[in-house]
């Protein structure tokens, strides 16, 4: 059991260090998920209103048009963070590879993992910013409107 080489020591070192931008990965793909449960639930709300569409008039059919524009936002929003996700996972993944590049060839790359690891967190950052917006539309499409209220009676 005495066999263990530096070679070892440098992997489980190099594993250690690996290991946050490892739990970034895990948390954006819980993101990921959440977004795209989201993204689904509103593809079905577009798939519903678009029956809707052509079967309504006047102040009905405007109802469902603003709904249909918020959808649209919320459709873009959702897929610009996405996108930002995946970026973001392609980043940590790469400060992962450099990291254990540069154990192994010690040529001086942690400038650059730090670099990929900035990006990753300035990345993941704009997509929940996103996510933050996304929401806000959400809860603008979902606002109910005051005729059904009724808020000049006590209850």
């Amino acid at each position: 059991m005495d066999s263990i080489t530096n070679m070892d020591i440098m992997i489980a070192q190099t594993i250690q260090l690996a290991i946050a931008p490892v739990f970034v990965l895990v948390a954006i793909g819980n993101i990921i998920g959440t977004l795209s449960s989201r993204l689904g639930r509103v593809v079905d709300r577009w798939r519903e209103l678009k029956r809707e569409f052509n079967t309504t008039t006047g102040d009905e059919h405007d109802e469902i048009v603003r709904e249909l524009r918020l959808i649209d936002q919320r459709m873009d929003t959702i897929g610009n963070a996405l996108r930002l996700l995946v970026l973001t996972a392609l980043s940590i993944g790469a400060t992962i590879v450099v990291l254990f590049i540069d154990e192994f060839a010690h040529i001086g790359l942690q400038p650059i993992a730090a670099g990929t690891f900035i990006v990753g967190v300035a990345l993941l950052m704009w997509a929940l910013v996103l996510f933050l917006r996304e929401t806000q539309i959400a809860r603008e499409a979902l606002r109910i409107p005051d005729n059904y209220l009724e808020r000049d009676r006590k209850l």
